[in-house]
């Protein structure tokens, strides 16, 4: 059996938190853009955010289920 630090749902936590950074970093880099000037970049990257968020709450859903299954 693989060790909890490398398991299944471990890993895809771990991925889950590194997409929430990556989404935090890219809304400040849009709010920089947006305040030069650029709205239309910040709109496009927005748009980019709403499809990340939306996959980071069914990321979520499925490693919980994961770690159920590995406590059962």
């Amino acid at each position: 059996m693989p060790t909890p630090e490398y398991s299944l749902p471990d890993v895809l936590e771990r991925m889950y938190h590194n997409q929430l950074a990556l989404e935090a970093s890219l809304m400040e880099l849009t709010l920089l853009v947006e305040s030069q000037g650029h709205a239309d970049v910040g709109d496009n990257i927005r748009s980019t955010l709403e499809t990340i968020g939306e996959n980071a709450g069914h990321i979520n859903q499925g490693f919980a289920r994961l770690k159920a299954q590995e406590a059962q």
